[in-house]
């Protein structure tokens, strides 16, 4: 795909620019009414089948984390969420962005995640109402 083709697909597609690849098992968990639909939509259309939910019981790529303040511990949630992936995987967590419901500070999930033993790698915009921040997981995690 040229340059020119991958600008167009991230301005069509939020999702391109989270890094997801034709083939990828995407596990989702956290997922709510006020989850973005477009973003959802956008990961299904580029790994080329649907998300699968918790209910999942291989090993995933990826995992999406929707997760809210009030969704309880999110060093616990990370936790749970590193069991759910193959070795090598990254964590998608998504947080309502400053000023929205459920919002959570970024030092707050800095400290989970190096709580849970994951690095943070990047952090962007993902949806309108939505932040991104991708964790990975420590390479002998098992």
């Amino acid at each position: 795909m040229s340059a020119t083709a991958d600008h167009a697909e991230e301005r069509t597609n939020p999702a391109a620019r989270l890094g997801f690849e034709p083939g990828q098992v995407v596990q989702e968990i956290g997922y709510d009414d006020d989850a973005d639909h477009d973003l959802r939509e956008g990961i299904e259309s580029l790994i080329g089948q649907d998300l699968v939910d918790e209910d999942y019981d291989d090993v995933a790529d990826v995992v999406l984390l929707w997760f809210r303040d009030e969704d309880g511990d999110l060093t616990d949630a990370l936790v749970d969420a590193i069991g759910l992936l193959d070795e090598g995987g990254d964590i998608w967590l998504l947080t309502p962005k400053t000023g929205r419901d459920g919002y959570i500070e970024p030092s707050d999930i800095q400290d989970a995640a190096q709580t849970a033993g994951l690095s943070q790698t990047k952090s962007i915009s993902v949806a309108k109402d939505w932040s991104g921040t991708r964790l990975s997981a420590p390479k002998s995690k098992r």
